[in-house]
């Protein structure tokens, strides 16, 4: 299949301008590595572990990438700001052992204090180490944050993403496509970095889409949720599999339920709706949620866990791999349908008149 070339390609040297996106808790760092041996490019979030067990991790995906040798990773790995900041000491070690151990690119999002994280990843001896610097991509959810990133922080790669998007974003965020189209009129294309469109793609149309409206590329998390690579639950696959666009709300309760806060101000998060919206919603106290949130994860019950999911869900019904052997592949099949996409747009231009 013909490759796409965009400024995101060339920066990464892939064949196709998708990016799996950086949902802590819903990646591993085999989903990032088969994205980004599917032609794409992925990303493991990182939360909850120990130094030692992510750089185990890193360096078992190392040793399954035949002659990788000390080259840098073919993926990268993204860490939540706000949660950085809260936990500086132990979110330092785990940040230096990604980059020690290679990671191609730091995916940074929802904090107060980016800029500082992003001096730290490009000062650190842990960079200086590795055979390359390591690339730094900013999620941003307004057009100032863009701005920021782009002029300021000097951010190789800028994420933005719309409020279709599942997981955490802005509550007042734009659509997708508005919100880069505003990123794109502020910063002039011939000095920006490649400009990622996040929230609500599933189809390589969709991303074919972004594309013409002057994205280098796409960035898809629900779709990869339905993977035999994703650590999700099967009962939560299972709930993506039954869940249209309408079942999704942008809500606070699934933070409740967890206890996580924390997030910046303006941050909720888009999940499909269950007996958690219903009890927040319906004033139970903060308590009883948990508990039964709780419960609901021991028992495997979806009406109350969280499952994060994008308004794009309604474009997929099943389950395949990111990267196969043989048979069916989502990378694959997004690089294919993106293609043919961007082929019948040729189409709707007349010929060149010969008078």
């Amino acid at each position: 299949m013909q490759a796409v070339r965009t400024k995101l390609t060339t920066l990464l040297g892939i064949r196709v301008p998708i990016v799996s996106a950086s949902m802590v808790y819903a990646t591993s760092a085999k989903l990032a590595a088969e994205v980004s041996r599917g032609g794409g490019f992925g990303f493991y979030g990182i939360a909850g572990l120990s130094p030692a067990t992510l750089r185990e991790e890193l360096s078992a995906a190392r040793a399954e990438i035949p002659g990788l040798g000390n080259k840098l990773l073919p993926f990268g790995c993204g860490f939540i700001g706000w949660m950085m900041d809260a936990k500086e000491a132990e979110y330092t070690q785990l940040l230096d052992v990604a980059l020690e151990s290679g990671a191609r690119a730091i995916w940074l999002s929802f904090g107060n204090n980016l800029n500082r994280w992003i001096q730290h990843i490009r000062a650190s001896p842990a960079s200086a180490r590795a055979s390359e610097k390591p690339l730094v991509f900013v999620q941003v959810t307004s057009v100032e944050e863009a701005v920021s990133a782009a002029n300021e922080w000097k951010a190789d790669v800028i994420v933005v993403q719309g409020n279709e998007s599942g997981g955490h974003g802005r509550s007042t965020a734009p659509s997708t496509l508005v919100l880069l189209s505003e990123v794109l009129a502020a910063l002039p294309s011939a000095s920006a970095p490649p400009i990622l469109a996040a929230g609500g793609i599933a189809t390589g149309a969709q991303v074919a889409a972004y594309l013409t409206a002057g994205a280098s590329g796409a960035v898809l998390g629900t779709r990869f949720l339905l993977t035999p690579e994703s650590p999700y639950s099967a009962a939560q696959k299972r709930a993506l599999l039954a869940a249209t666009a309408s079942r999704t709300v942008r809500t606070l309760a699934f933070d409740t339920a967890r206890g996580t806060n924390a997030w910046p101000a303006g941050i909720d998060g888009r999940g499909l709706r269950n007996g958690i919206v219903a009890d927040v919603e319906a004033g139970v106290d903060e308590q009883t949620v948990q508990e039964r949130f709780r419960a609901g994860v021991q028992a495997g019950d979806p009406n109350y866990m969280i499952v994060w999911s994008g308004q794009g869900i309604s474009q997929i019904n099943e389950i395949k791999p990111a990267k196969a052997s043989t048979g069916p592949e989502v990378v694959e099949e997004l690089h294919v349908q993106t293609v043919e996409a961007l082929q019948r747009s040729q189409e709707l231009l007349a010929p060149r008149s010969r008078i």
